[in-house]
């Protein structure tokens, strides 16, 4: 038989490195005297001082020659790191095919070998480019250091070394044999190439996107965002040092994503699609392949996180520390540009106004500025049109009377793209600024009676499409059970006393439904289950050489 997980038949599976559970990646501190924090500071003054040229690799081929973009430092705009060259439209049917070249082989690997080079992979991540990948991320993204480390680092090695033992049972488990039969189940590829489109504000979820589908035997046509370029090539270059073959991986940046992404669509082999990003582009893509269905040689598999409008609901029993610090961290860290950061708030109006004095105060006082600066708690948010939609959504708010900023400072783009943590109190529920994805730093706030919990409760169900994250505070457990009923189909992540942010692999698998995407939940067996297409084998030990039945017998 060919690569499937593992030869079908085998009476025993060759361990991955180990049988046991991986522990997730510790997080350092990078407290101001500490090692970690002095060469992650040097390796931010040796990217600064050397321009990085970064273009398409496909076919394990670097291609170099279309037209080139600066990148820079969105909180530091004056500060180029270096230039990509776009992929055009025209490369996309060489991407694909060489994908498909290389799927063959790919897909008679065993898990065993697949695993391996993933495995090496985040070796180098934990060692060789840690602060490479670190910087990176903290200067094309603009994350603090702690932000980057859980992201880029954490999140990363985590998704590698999860999803290699989530694919090793997975493997182990198969159909019932009898003393008549032996029953087996083939973990087969899909029937094509994975289109992954990747976000810019989590580097892990553009390795995640690719790294899934690969390590079930999937060759991939990647998209990255082109706002995270500079990082993601970074990711590139360590998967080919890990050991993916060529044409296993197509790394295509370009400028031009709607023009790209609709030759990939548009190809008879395209098996799946793995996306993170906008609900108004993954609707696109559900589109588009819906209209070229009859095109297609299988039933492309449709995968994405996409929007969301999360919530922190308090109760009048909510410690006032646990809630402040939800709060500000689920609105605030990387300046709002987390798919479950904290956006709208729903506070009794037994606690509001020490809630809101509070708030106030904190939020106009979180320092932000330049990421390698680290007592800042904030850098810019990722470009211009990040700055401009936000800036847009906080001016429409300023002018209706429902709406009440409580925070002093205003958007600024002189030197960077910040917009600061801005608080609003809105006394419609269902203004814009409640309903309506921002994607930044701005929280909003409604205020409601104590004893209409349950009103509260369905207004938050109904008011926005989305269903990513959410969270409760409170200490009264008789109503954390009701609200957990209450509250069941609002966010596909929740969290009680805590923020709605920071799902950990394998502690809090990821995803939402309803308008949030698919909820095929990273870090988990179950997004894993997508990138294969299982083949059930029977061998019959006892082959049947009558053509009569019982029943058919003379009595």
């Amino acid at each position: 038989m060919d690569g499937g997980l593992f030869p079908c038949g085998c009476t025993s599976t060759k361990e991955i490195r180990t049988h046991i559970m991986p522990a997730n990646h510790p997080i350092r501190d990078f407290t101001p005297a500490s090692p970690e924090m002095a060469a992650t500071l040097a390796e931010i003054t040796r990217q600064r001082s050397s321009l990085s040229k970064i273009t398409p690799i496909i076919g394990g081929e670097r291609i170099g020659g279309g037209c080139t973009t600066p990148i820079v430092e969105p909180h530091a705009t004056q500060r180029v790191l270096g230039e990509f060259s776009s992929a055009q439209p025209g490369l996309a049917q060489h991407a694909v095919a060489a994908a498909m070249a290389a799927r063959g082989q790919w897909a008679a690997t065993s898990l065993q070998e697949r695993s391996e080079i993933l495995l090496r992979a985040a070796d180098l991540i934990e060692t060789k480019y840690n602060y490479r990948l670190l910087a990176a991320t903290m200067l094309g993204q603009s994350k603090t250091v702690y932000q980057a480390e859980i992201d880029a680092i954490c999140e990363l090695v985590d998704f590698i070394r999860f999803n290699t033992a989530f694919a090793r049972d997975m493997a182990a488990w198969q159909p019932l044999s009898t003393s008549a039969e032996a029953n087996s189940l083939d973990y087969r590829p899909l029937d094509g190439f994975v289109f992954a489109a990747s976000p810019f504000n989590f580097t892990a979820i553009a390795g995640n996107l690719v790294l899934a589908p690969l390590l079930m035997g999937n060759p991939v046509v990647w998209l990255p965002s082109e706002r995270s370029v500079y990082s993601n090539a970074i990711l590139m270059e360590i998967f080919e040092e890990a050991g993916v073959p060529p044409g296993v991986i197509n790394f295509c940046p370009t400028t031009n994503p709607a023009e790209f992404g609709a030759q990939i669509l548009g190809h008879a082999d395209l098996a799946a699609v793995h996306f993170t990003g906008g609900s108004a582009t993954f609707d696109h893509i559900w589109r588009t392949v819906g209209t070229q269905i009859n095109g297609y040689k299988s039933y492309p598999r449709l995968v994405g996180e996409t929007g969301g409008k999360d919530f922190v609901l308090a109760h009048s029993s909510a410690d006032p520390d646990v809630l402040h610090a939800a709060l500000i961290r689920g609105a605030f860290d990387y300046q709002g540009q987390k798919c479950s950061a904290a956006s709208r708030a729903y506070i009794p109006r037994s606690i509001f106004a020490d809630t809101v004095d509070r708030l106030a105060v904190a939020a106009d006082s979180l320092p932000m500025g330049d990421v390698a600066d680290p007592k800042n708690f904030l850098g810019a948010v990722i470009d211009r049109r990040a700055f401009d939609t936000i800036s847009g959504h906080l001016a429409r708010a300023q002018s209706r009377d429902v709406c009440h900023q409580i925070t002093d400072r205003h958007p600024n783009s002189d030197n960077g793209w910040f917009v600061p943590p801005t608080v609003v109190i809105c006394d419609d529920p269902k203004d814009p600024l409640m309903t309506q994805e921002v994607f930044g730093p701005v929280l909003a706030l409604y205020c409601y009676e104590d004893a209409r919990l349950d009103d509260v409760c369905q207004l938050i169900d109904q008011s926005t499409p989305y269903a990513l994250t959410g969270a409760f505070v409170a200490q009264n457990e008789a109503v954390v059970a009701n609200v957990l009923h209450k509250l069941r189909g609002a966010a596909g992540n929740f969290y009680i006393n805590d923020k709605p942010t920071g799902a950990v692999v394998g502690r809090q698998p990821f995803g939402g439904s309803r308008r949030s995407g698919t909820n095929d939940k990273a870090g988990s067996p179950y997004n894993l289950l997508r990138w294969t297409s299982p083949r059930t084998i029977k061998r019959n030990l006892s082959p049947a050489i009558a053509t009569s039945y019982p029943h058919m017998l003379d009595g």
